[in-house]
């Protein structure tokens, strides 16, 4: 997402400020106090909120936290059984009772690069072996996040860290979606698009790292213009995301998170954190809003 501004020269240092950060107040006239809305990286630290101007400021002026989905809700034994079964095959299969020998032997040629074993080894195996192509693709991708970013903590991060300062200032939180729903979105895909998902990284493996340091670094830049661009980039074939995944993973959820969020802020100002993608674009969130009557602006224009 190469970031464009034009704007007239004497305006140009502010706008270029204005736009590039994460958090936006939502206003109407209607409405007797503002909301915010404040877009994440679900890996980020949790001490990246300290980073985004104004975040402290919104959580104080606000009187609840939504997230996409409740966190806790999320973390419960039952839910995380759910999204274990999710993530598996079915009837106890093994990936390599379904993928051919060549297969197996380019995925066990990643597995030792990125995770320093293959499937041979028995513990490699008992772990990883029964995960579908789409859930073991994302661990491998969260395995090389963490591999290059040192220091990284799975367990304090950005989204889970807004909604524990709200539960500490007894303040409500509550969630856009189920868990049900995201588990249904995050784990829905089929067999043979998650096997085909698996190999594109597996073929395109320094596209696929440079671009989640690209999106790791427009973040935390806060560049929402860079983030958005990055997400909407193509490489003209099947790794590309079908437009039928790209509604369901984020245009139909942008127009949805836009029905329910008029209802919510009518009623309670309110901070929404959500994943910064669905923030930008024509289809995104704040677009939306905006078509809405909702006066939606960088947080920063009133810092």
């Amino acid at each position: 997402m190469k970031k464009i501004i034009l704007f007239i020269m004497s305006l140009f240092v502010f706008v270029t400020m204005a736009d590039a950060q994460l958090l936006y107040k939502i206003s109407h006239k209607n409405l007797e106090m503002s909301s915010y809305i404040v877009g994440t990286y679900h890996i980020a630290p949790e001490t990246f909120i300290d980073s985004i101007p104004g975040a402290r400021e919104a959580l104080e002026l606000t009187e609840q936290v939504c997230g996409e989905v409740v966190m806790s809700e999320m973390e419960s034994q039952e839910n995380l059984q759910k999204v274990k079964a999710a993530m598996m095959l079915p009837d106890g299969k093994k990936l390599e009772d379904m993928l051919s020998v060549e297969e197996m032997k380019k995925l066990n040629k990643y597995m030792t690069k990125v995770v320093g074993a293959d499937f041979t080894n028995p513990l490699i195996a008992k772990e990883m072996g029964s995960l579908t192509p789409s859930a073991l693709a994302t661990q491998l991708q969260l395995l090389q996040y963490i591999k290059m970013t040192p220091g990284f903590n799975p367990l304090k991060l950005i989204d889970a860290a807004f909604q524990n300062i709200a539960v500490k200032n007894n303040k409500p939180v509550i969630g856009l979606e189920t868990v049900d729903f995201q588990i249904g979105v995050l784990y829905g895909t089929s067999f043979e698009r998650g096997k085909q998902q698996l190999f594109c990284m597996i073929n395109n493996n320094r596209y696929y790292t440079m671009q989640m340091k690209d999106l790791a670094a427009a973040y935390f830049s806060q560049d929402i213009d860079a983030l958005y661009e990055l997400t909407e980039e193509k490489m003209g074939n099947d790794c590309d995301s079908t437009p039928e995944e790209e509604e369901a993973l984020l245009y139909a959820r942008n127009a949805d998170w836009a029905e329910k969020i008029p209802a919510i802020i009518a009623d309670t100002p309110t901070l929404f954190v959500v994943g910064a993608a669905h923030l930008p674009g024509e289809r995104g969130v704040l677009k939306l809003l905006k078509k809405k009557g909702y006066t939606v602006e960088p947080l920063m224009l009133f810092r």
